[in-house]
């Protein structure tokens, strides 16, 4: 299988996933568990691949996907607009890579392991 099922059904497992690569999006950084960064991971890297091209295709694949959730109140940017007008240049030069996990420890009461899930500078 080439992913993980996380305990949910298929439309519950697509809108976590939506919703922490909105998240990232919006914050650069989110604590989670394991197994779920290592799935948006890849979704989030294939987004921002898609935000390097820049083109209208691109913008609609990704305004498909990410929720439209306000980024920046002084401006009115939603995350789709950040993702292109600020994460996607400032990867412009990498090829590939954008994400980072970090391990925090065992969350306390179920002893998860954590993460932070964070765009590399």
């Amino acid at each position: 299988m080439a992913y993980a099922k996380l305990g949910r059904n298929s439309a519950a497992r697509k809108a976590l996933f939506r919703d922490l690569v909105t998240d990232l999006i919006i914050n650069e950084r989110i604590e989670t568990t394991e197994s779920k960064a290592k799935e948006v991971r890849s979704i989030a890297e294939k987004l921002i691949t898609l935000a390097k091209r820049g083109d209208l295709h691109a913008r609609r694949q990704v305004a498909e996907y990410v929720r439209k959730e306000v980024a920046d109140r002084e401006s009115g940017q939603d995350a789709v607009q950040k993702l292109f007008s600020e994460i996607a240049p400032r990867f412009a030069e990498r090829q590939g890579g954008y994400t980072r996990i970090l391990k925090i420890g065992p969350r306390r009461g179920d002893a998860a392991p954590m993460v932070y899930l964070e765009l590399v500078e």
